[in-house]
Order: structure tokens, then sequence, then C-alpha cells
């Protein structure tokens, strides 16, 4: 995913289904500086990683 559209993601009010190698995430934060982001695995509000945005995979239904 390109930082641009992780930065939409992020700024919608919207449900997208994204994720990190198999794993589901909610994006937290966007970096649009370096191109890295913020996600929180799962549901688990302290498993969190900061990735490059191009490790992200948006699941489109």
């Amino acid at each position: 995913m390109d930082k641009a559209r992780a930065k939409q993601i992020y700024d919608s009010d919207e449900t997208f289904t994204v994720q990190l190698d198999a794993d589901s995430v909610w994006i937290e934060n966007v970096d649009e500086a370096n191109g890295m982001v913020t996600v929180t695995v799962g549901n688990n509000p302290v498993n969190t990683k900061t990735v490059s945005c191009d490790r992200l995979k948006e699941i489109v239904k």
C-alpha cells in the first residue's frame, strides 16, 4: 500500500480491511514523511507495530 492510501484509510470514517502479513490491523498513525505507519494488530491495543507502508495490504471485499 502506498502512503497516500494509508493516510486516506486513516482519515476516513469508513472501515477498511487492512492486513500486515496474515494479521488484520488498524492504522493508528501515518508518518507520511518517512512512509511509515503504526498499526494495532488484531484487537489487542498493546500489540502495536511501526512498519513501512508497503508492508500493508488492503483487502477488497
